[in-house]
């Protein structure tokens, strides 16, 4: 059902913790499954510098949530807000299709993270 690189990165997950006083925090949620994903991320000039994740959920979760964290660390912010779902699932190696929203949940918690950082840097961002 999970490809190698899927079971991998959930036996041993990168990136995983807090980051003390991030820079951004996104989190998100499915409803449906009871995923939950919080992604901290540390900025020094307009890259990300470090990047952190805590997921609540099944091995497709905590894959898709070290996989953007290892496709995100190190790069610009244009860049990071860019990594999509198909990103994330391509990174894996795939993803069965009954799992491919738990690639959304990555997705949407590194957008968030980004606009929070941006909303405290730059006055009426967004």
């Amino acid at each position: 059902m999970y490809t190698q690189k899927v079971l991998e990165y959930f036996y041993n997950p990168h990136n995983m913790g807090q980051i003390k006083n991030p820079d951004g925090v996104g989190q998100v949620g499915n409803p449906t499954c009871g995923d939950i994903l919080r992604l901290y991320i540390k900025v020094k000039n307009d890259k990300i510098a470090d990047i952190k994740f805590e997921t609540l959920g099944c091995a497709a979760a905590i894959a898709v949530s070290s996989m953007i964290t290892d496709l995100a660390k190190g790069k610009t912010l244009e860049y990071a807000k860019k990594i999509t779902k198909k990103n994330v699932a391509d990174a894996l190696d795939g993803l069965p299709d009954i799992k491919m929203h738990c690639s959304n949940l990555a997705e949407e918690a590194l957008g968030l993270a980004i606009e929070n950082y941006l909303s405290k840097k730059i006055p009426n961002h967004k």
